[in-house]
């Protein structure tokens, strides 16, 4: 399925949608994308009354309850320019499924569907494709050993992946090797861990397999919902490898402390 076009964003300010789980359980996370998005000198903001993508209720089948959460959504980003989200998941929500979550015969709604699918897009994507910036000019404070696992959605909803390893092929001290089936799921998908727990556990044991087989100290992803679900996996295997979220990588380079939470430039100053 062909995604909508889109034009350059380069010069346009940018709406971070942070998604549900960075929201609530990975805060610095958010704050790490502002810094790297301001960085590189892009102006950003954060609309204060943004809530979900509609995807739990989507793959639940509750498309009705889907389109009045996507309706929100519009609302909250009406003034966006461009949307950054440090998410392939909520990305590929955005992009893939909102042109059809409405018709024509919906007027308005199905026009913002539109609109918002042609001016989203995720993180290292906006970072690579869209800025055309593939070395940040960062350096880590020591030396580092990166394997990359490509989350479903954002591989092969958006054609993710070579983004991710350009940016931190091109971080100093930072050292790229392979990780062993690293295009297959971890086994989180959502509900499908919810539906289907102990197909999704077997699949999180071979995605463990993998990572303690890897010469990595640390794998990198760009979706937290997949970070969360290896984590687990991890600290359960009593394993010492963590995985982490591209952006607070890439934010270890900018040789200050981790944010604290503080308010973003743009809109959400006005309030």
């Amino acid at each position: 399925m062909a995604l909508p076009a889109r034009e350059s964003p380069i010069g346009k300010r940018v709406s971070l949608f942070v998604t549900c789980i960075v929201d609530m359980i990975y805060p610095e996370t958010g704050m790490s994308v502002v810094d790297i998005l301001e960085h590189v000198g892009v102006d950003v903001d954060f609309p204060p009354d943004q809530t979900c993508c509609a995807q739990p209720a989507f793959n639940a089948g509750y498309r009705n309850e889907a389109r009045t959460v996507a309706k929100h959504f519009f609302k909250a980003f009406r003034d966006a320019e461009v949307i950054v989200t440090p998410s392939g998941s909520c990305a590929a929500m955005v992009r893939h499924e909102y042109p059809h979550l409405f018709s024509p015969e919906d007027g308005e709604p199905y026009e913002q569907a539109q609109r918002m699918a042609s001016i989203t897009w995720e993180f290292s994507e906006f970072l690579v494709d869209g800025l055309g910036i593939v070395n940040l000019d960062l350096t880590l404070p020591e030396k580092q050993s990166f394997a990359i696992h490509d989350a479903c959605h954002g591989l092969r909803g958006l054609g993710l992946g070579g983004a991710s390893r350009d940016l931190i092929g091109h971080l100093g001290n930072a050292e790229l090797v392979d990780l062993n089936e690293c295009e297959v799921c971890c086994g989180f998908g959502g509900l499908f861990s919810v539906k289907m727990p102990d197909i999704s556990n077997a699949m999180l044991e071979n995605k463990i397999h993998n990572i303690n087989a890897s010469g990595a100290e640390t794998i990198v992803t760009g979706d937290v919902s997949c970070l969360t679900q290896m984590n687990g996996g991890l600290s359960r295997n009593r394993s010492g490898k963590r995985v982490m979220h591209l952006a607070d990588v890439l934010a270890q380079g900018l040789g200050k402390p981790p944010s604290a939470p503080r308010q973003v430039r743009g809109k959400r100053n006005e309030h």
